[in-house]
């Protein structure tokens, strides 16, 4: 069996671990091990965790933390969680931008070349 890479494992054990502990039926990865406690234990007060088995069958350590924002006195509650969602989206958006120019950029280098052997020919 191919090993699969650590990004591709990384996403879909957080991925598992977020549609479980939203209850999402469809989730993506029901065929896969979802605990093998089937339960998230206290490990601190901040985090909890659970083992789960990833997609190269090795068992792995989640932990699942929570995080309380500091009281602003210039936005609400409601603006900062937005504010940050949508510094977010800007980066994944920026992510994307980026590798399309990439994308085009090797693709023009390419015919590049090939225009360039052709001519050599």
């Amino acid at each position: 069996m191919a090993k699969v890479t650590k990004n591709i494992v990384d996403k879909d054990l957080r991925d598992r671990v977020f549609a479980w502990l939203m209850d999402d039926p469809d989730s993506p990865n029901t065929e896969y091990e979802i605990s093998i406690s089937n339960s998230m234990k206290k490990v601190n007060d901040r985090q909890y965790g659970c083992i789960l088995t990833d997609l190269n069958g090795v068992h792995r350590y989640v932990r699942v933390g929570a995080i309380v924002a500091e009281e602003r006195d210039d936005m609400t509650a409601e603006e900062l969680m937005q504010s940050e969602i949508d510094a977010y989206q800007a980066k994944q958006d920026a992510k994307a931008e980026k590798a399309k120019a990439k994308a085009e950029k090797i693709a023009a280098d390419k015919a590049k070349r090939e225009a360039k052997e052709v001519s050599e020919s």
